[in-house]
C-alpha cells in the first residue's frame, strides 16, 4: 500500500474507543491521528490496526499486534483505532473490510493487510515493514521522541486539528520562510497541498479519464485519485501516458503535476525510480 493519508478529513476530535476489551495503551482517535500516526512516523513506522468491538478476531488481532509491539522494543509503534468511532479514519484510508493493518513510514501507508492473520504471517509482515524502512526515517526505535516541541510545527498542527487548513499552509510556509531547507516543512507543506487538492475530486473521474484520454483534466485528477487510493504506479503510468500523447503546454504541465507527486515520496522507493525513467523515455 503507497498514497497518501487524507488528514484534511480529520477535524473534528472523535471519543476515545471505550468497552471492555478495547485496547488501550496504544488507542488513537482522530483527535491525536496526525501527531501519533503521521509525524511518529516520521522516526519509526506506525502500524495502524483499525478493529471494531463487535468483531471478536480484529480485537485479537490487536492483542497480537500489541504482544509483538512488547517485544520489538520501539522498532515500530502500534496505533489502534476502533472504526465505529473515527468514521473519518475509515474513509481517509480508504479501509474496506474489519480488520485492517495499514503501515505508516514518513508520513505515507507503505503496506497493509486486510482480514485476521495467524501469528507468524503478522510477524513475517512486521519484519519486512521494519526491514523496508530500516536507515531512512529520522528516529532510533524506543529512543526517539514522538513529537516536535518546535512552538512553530505545533501552531501548523493546532491549525490542522482545528480544520483550518490555510492556516496550517501558512504556519509550514512560515516555517520554510525563515528555514527554506527545513526537509520536515516541506514534506507537510507538500502532503497537506496535495491533500487539499485531492478531496475535492470526485472519484467518478477515473471513469471520465478512462473514457475520454484526450481530457487532460480528468487524466489529472484521475491521478490524484488514484494516488488517495494507494496506487501510486497508476497515477504514475496515467500522467506518463499524458506526456507521450501530448506537446507543449499540456506536456508541460502534466510533466510538472507528475514531478509534484513525486515528491511526495522517498525517491529511493523502487516506483519512483521506475516512474522517472519512464517519464524521461516519454520526453526524450
Amino acid at each position: 500500500m503507497s498514497g497518501a493519508v487524507d488528514l484534511s478529513g480529520l477535524k473534528q476530535p472523535a471519543a476515545a474507543p471505550g468497552g471492555a476489551g478495547a485496547p488501550g495503551d496504544h488507542s488513537v482517535t482522530e483527535a491525536d491521528f496526525e501527531t501519533k500516526v503521521i509525524r511518529r512516523s516520521m522516526q519509526v513506522p506506525v502500524v495502524v490496526a483499525l478493529y471494531s468491538q463487535r468483531s471478536p478476531g480484529s480485537v485479537e488481532l490487536v492483542r497480537t499486534l500489541e504482544r509483538l509491539n512488547a517485544d520489538d522494543r520501539g522498532a515500530w509503534d502500534l496505533a489502534a483505532i476502533e472504526a465505529e468511532a473515527n468514521m473519518n479514519i475509515v474513509q481517509a484510508l480508504r479501509v474496506q473490510g474489519i480488520p485492517t493493518v495499514i503501515a505508516v513510514a514518513g508520513g505515507q501507508p507503505l503496506a497493509d493487510f486486510e482480514g485476521a492473520q495467524p501469528e507468524p504471517q503478522v510477524r513475517q509482515w512486521l519484519d519486512a515493514v521494519v526491514e523496508a524502512t530500516a536507515g531512512k526515517l529520522e528516529g532510533n526505535g524506543a529512543q526517539a521522541e514522538p513529537e516536535n516541541d518546535d512552538p512553530r510545527f505545533v501552531a501548523a498542527e493546532n491549525a490542522l486539528a482545528e480544520g483550518d487548513i490555510a492556516g496550517a499552509e501558512a504556519a509550514y510556509e512560515a516555517i520554510l520562510a525563515e528555514e527554506p531547507n527545513n526537509a520536515e516543512a516541506k514534506a507537510a507543506l507538500r502532503q497537506l497541498k496535495f491533500l487539499t487538492r485531492a478531496q475535492q475530486i470526485d472519484p467518478g473521474v477515473v471513469a471520465t479519464a478512462d473514457a475520454d484520454p484526450g481530457n487532460l483534466d480528468a487524466a489529472l485528477g484521475a491521478a490524484d485519485v488514484e494516488l488517495l487510493e494507494q496506487r501510486p504506479e497508476a497515477a504514475f503510468d496515467r500522467i506518463i501516458a499524458v506526456v507521450k500523447r501530448t506537446a507543449g503546454d499540456d506536456r508541460d504541465r502534466a510533466r510538472t503535476r507528475l514531478l509534484e507527486l513525486f515528491e511526495l515520496f522517498d525517491q529511493a522507493e523502487p516506483f519512483v525510480i521506475a516512474a522517472r525513467r519512464k517519464l524521461a523515455a516519454a520526453l526524450y
